[in-house]
């Protein structure tokens, strides 16, 4: 299927679904940024530079989305999805890009997350949402990197997740095309250790100002 017949509904708009939007675009896909204020002057901006580009409200984007890029602050999404309307996302592909960080500052470049180790937002997310197909994605580097990230080393690894085979192999995709190298570590409960890699990320950006790296996996 060509992806300009693809629909892609974002929950969010702030950098991360910006970035994410312009991908999607770049790849020939439509999008739809979803916002409680579509009108606001940061994304009619954005927007303008891309005249395909569609603004919607949380239930408009995710009406329109045959895929679901959750790109909004952690401490959020659970009441974006309410308004978003629940029934929106049932049976589709979600990709789940936030991290649970909590309203408080880092400590020694250390955020604080509001999960506990034995839960993740992405878990949460998943039980709210019992009939989408949640993939953990894009949540352990920076926006910087998202879209055809070039290191000499070669290709970053994206750490994914989640319940659904269909639905990793769709993100699978979509990462490839994006640049990267995946890792799929399983069933949703691994968000449990890929949610925690953003924070690990974040240290260096905290302490010593360097903010352009990722990670990648060695197999021997």
């Amino acid at each position: 299927m060509s992806t300009a017949n693809i629909n892609i509904g974002i929950i969010g708009s702030g950098i991360v679904a910006r970035v994410l939007g312009t991908a999607f675009l770049l790849e020939g896909y439509q999008v739809m940024v979803g916002s409680r204020t579509p009108d606001k002057a940061e994304l009619v901006k954005w927007q303008g530079n891309k005249l395909e580009a569609k603004l919607g409200t949380f239930a408009e984007a995710t009406a329109f989305g045959n895929i679901i890029v959750l790109a909004i602050k952690g401490t959020a999404i659970m009441e974006a999805i309410q308004q978003a309307g629940k029934e929106n996302f049932a049976g589709k592909t979600i990709i789940d890009a936030t991290n649970p960080i909590a309203d408080a500052p880092p400590v020694n470049g250390v955020l604080p997350y509001f999960t506990g180790p034995g839960d993740s937002l992405m878990e949460q997310v998943q039980r709210l949402l019992p009939d989408a197909h949640l993939v953990k994605a894009f949540n352990s580097v920076g926006n910087a990197q998202f879209y055809k990230p070039a290191y000499a080393q070669g290709k970053p690894t994206m750490f994914i997740c989640g319940n659904n085979e269909n639905a990793k192999q769709t993100v699978t995709n979509i990462l490839y095309a994006f640049g990267w190298e995946t890792a799929d570590m399983g069933t949703a409960e691994a968000a449990r250790a890929i949610e925690p890699l953003a924070m690990l990320w974040c240290i260096l950006g905290f302490t010593k100002n360097q903010w352009g790296h990722a990670f990648k996996l060695l197999i021997p």
